[in-house]
């Protein structure tokens, strides 16, 4: 009997053992589960939209499994995880949601849960509504600061949500968030800071009678409104080196000289415009050359089986970079021949017969008081080498900072690693000090009236300072809203071998036109663009030495396409200081000059990037295309001095 009891209360004891360990090790493994989730975290964009991938950001720490336990999971699937090294973290890339509302993006371990985000999801046709409504609405009414205002803060509301309560802190948040952000970037404030010391050093010549002196030498030889526009195209392709400082010396200087021979300041615009980034895009040696052979060599690190330099690939598809090309051949057709179209024709007639170099309807971007201020003080020399030298230090001074910040043995390889944005800084300094210089030495001005020249010349580009952070932060609404994945998941079903080219500089121009960015567009479409042609070329075994051609001309439609997005749009940096620098209304710049790129562009895929993706040789396409726009300028340009403005 004391043997049964014995067993039975062993029994219970094992039992109660064994129940006690059970809940031990249940405990453990949930405090275990709660300890790792709260280090464990995951970033989902906001929001997200409908049917397009997006990147989730993986944080896991303190765990000993394989990382190949982990998945992402949202209402579009699984998805796993790869190691982005730029980012340093583990990245599900392409995941997407289906339907619209909020989400939930789940990361699983070993498919357990292990933490859990909301996200909301939209269509993604909203995603291209601001930017569209910025760029309509500065079109009708002519005001580009209410246009990109208000699709900014269209932007902000698609952001949050589409209610009251969206709609008032999206206000808030487009000038505490969006504008804040932008305004303190730190790629931003070299820009702003170049920019405003330009306009200083521009102050400072004009007033010490330095910009007077190059004027009365540059009209010696610019003699008529052909020659004019002609010296103004040669001087933008002598400042290669950068489009900021191309369109603000350019405008500035050539202002004066084209006013004199009645030449339109949307003409002046568009030929300032026209020689900045397109020329900076295509030169060897630029602030761009960097940006663009560096993502070119990311791109290229991500393909198997192609070798080669970024910077031999970066010239290989120069050759084909139709639009940059013939759209600095257009100017100098357009100067030489004396003929125009178009709004651009009225513009020139206007000014040509009434001696209005400006639309009077328009509002003019220079008042009484800046002319009055920035007028030559009478009965001092005007010198030009008081201009001509702050200029050249400009420009040396550019180029002496990109070799000080760069490193390398060779030319590419110091613009490739150097710091364009310190350089301009210290370009911009010394120009100014050298301009202030030369005007207290010589005794045209005194320090007092060196610094109020200086503060008037900035004052002149704070206008075009509000502008460009404005657009800076649309184009940050647009990032956020995923404006550039829609259009690449909308057109990127479209490309096959022969039309690959073709295809990806409509996606760049569109996607360059509704950001306002070419940079922006080239750093989005490059990663993509390179090792998806390479796949296409691939599949349809192109993979040959001569089958590169449509390899070169994708890398120069991504470049191309981007200048001409930015070219077209009326929120892009470069178009805005090309408009403020020539004393021309923004708007009034944007419609003349519109028509011009289009058929540039028109005649730069239909001649030059669609027949070359099917192998035809670029440099018979490039002279067609040249022949074509001679023709047409031929037989529908008009010259304004043939007749006189109706009445």
């Amino acid at each position: 009997m004391l043997e049964i009891e014995f067993l039975e209360q062993a029994n219970n004891d094992m039992t109660s053992f064994r129940t006690r360990l059970l809940t031990m090790l249940f405990v453990m493994a949930l405090t275990s589960s709660l300890v790792f989730a709260q280090e464990s975290s995951i970033s989902v964009p906001q929001p997200v939209l409908n049917g397009i991938g997006f990147d989730v950001g993986v944080v896991v720490t303190g765990d000993t499994l394989s990382m190949d336990a982990y998945t992402v999971q949202a209402s579009g699937g699984l998805f796993g995880l790869t190691f982005d090294e730029d980012e340093g973290m583990w990245v599900a890339s392409g995941v997407k949601v289906t339907g619209t509302g909020a989400q939930d993006i789940v990361l699983l371990r070993s498919g357990q849960e292990v933490v859990r985000q909301a996200t909301r999801s939209i269509p993604g046709w909203l995603s291209i509504i601001p930017p569209l409504l910025a760029i309509a609405v500065a079109l009708i009414f002519k005001r580009v600061i209410p246009a990109l205002f208000l699709g900014l803060w269209v932007g902000a509301i698609t952001a949050l949500s589409f209610s009251f309560k969206g709609a008032f802190i999206g206000l808030l948040d487009t000038f505490q968030v969006y504008v804040l952000q932008e305004f303190i970037h730190e790629d931003h404030g070299p820009i702003i800071l170049f920019s405003l010391m330009i306009g200083g050093m521009v102050g400072i010549i004009t007033k010490n009678g330095g910009m007077q002196g190059v004027v009365n030498i540059i009209v010696r030889w610019a003699s008529n409104p052909q020659r004019g526009q002609l010296a103004t195209g040669l001087l933008g392709i002598a400042i290669f080196f950068d489009d900021y400082a191309n369109s603000l010396v350019v405008g500035n200087t050539m202002r004066s000289v084209t006013d004199r021979l009645r030449v339109s300041r949307e003409k002046l615009a568009y030929i300032v415009d026209s020689t900045a980034a397109p020329v900076a895009c295509i030169a060897l040696v630029t602030t761009w050359i960097g940006y663009e052979v560096g993502m070119i060599g990311d791109a290229l690190e991500k393909i198997d089986g192609l070798d080669g330099s970024p910077y031999g690939f970066f010239l290989a598809s120069i050759p084909y970079s139709f639009y940059p090309i013939l759209a600095i051949f257009f100017v100098f057709l357009v100067a030489w021949t004396g003929r125009d179209f178009g709004p651009m024709y009225r513009a020139e007639r206007r000014a040509r017969t009434l001696g209005q170099v400006s639309d009077p309807a328009s509002t003019a971007n220079d008042d009484e008081n800046a002319v009055k201020e920035m007028t030559p003080i009478e009965g001092k020399p005007q010198r030009a080498v008081n201009a001509i030298l702050p200029v050249l230090v400009l420009v040396f001074g550019v180029l002496g900072g990109l070799y000080a910040t760069g490193s390398g043995e060779s030319i590419k390889d110091i613009i490739a690693s150097s710091n364009s944005l310190t350089a301009l800084m210290w370009a911009s300094l010394l120009g100014v000090l050298v301009a202030a210089a030369l005007s207290i030495t010589q005794r045209i001005m005194t320090i007092e009236e060196v610094v109020e020249s200086w503060f008037s010349g900035l004052k002149g580009m704070m206008f075009a300072m509000i502008i460009l952070v404005l657009a800076w932060a649309l184009s940050a609404v647009t990032e956020e809203l995923h404006t550039a994945s829609y259009l690449v998941a909308v057109l990127g079903d479209s490309l096959s071998a022969g039309f690959v080219p073709t295809i990806v500089f409509i996606l760049a121009a569109a996607t360059a036109f509704a950001t306002g960015s070419s940079w922006g567009a080239m750093g989005i479409l490059m990663p993509l663009v390179i090792p998806l042609t390479w796949a296409v070329m691939v599949t349809n075994g192109m993979v040959e030495a001569h089958d590169y051609h449509i390899l070169y001309s994708s890398i120069s439609a991504i470049l191309a396409g981007s200048v001409w997005g930015d070219h077209c749009s009326p929120i892009s940096d470069t178009t805005i200081l090309s408009s403020m620098a020539s004393g021309c209304n923004h708007i009034d710049h944007v419609r003349t000059q519109l028509p011009y790129a289009m058929l540039v562009g028109g005649v730069a895929v239909l001649f030059g990037t669609l027949p070359v993706g099917f192998g035809f040789p670029w440099w018979i396409s490039m002279g067609t295309g040249m022949i074509v726009l001679t023709l047409f300028l031929r037989f529908y340009g008009k010259s304004a001095d043939d007749e006189p403005v109706e009445a």
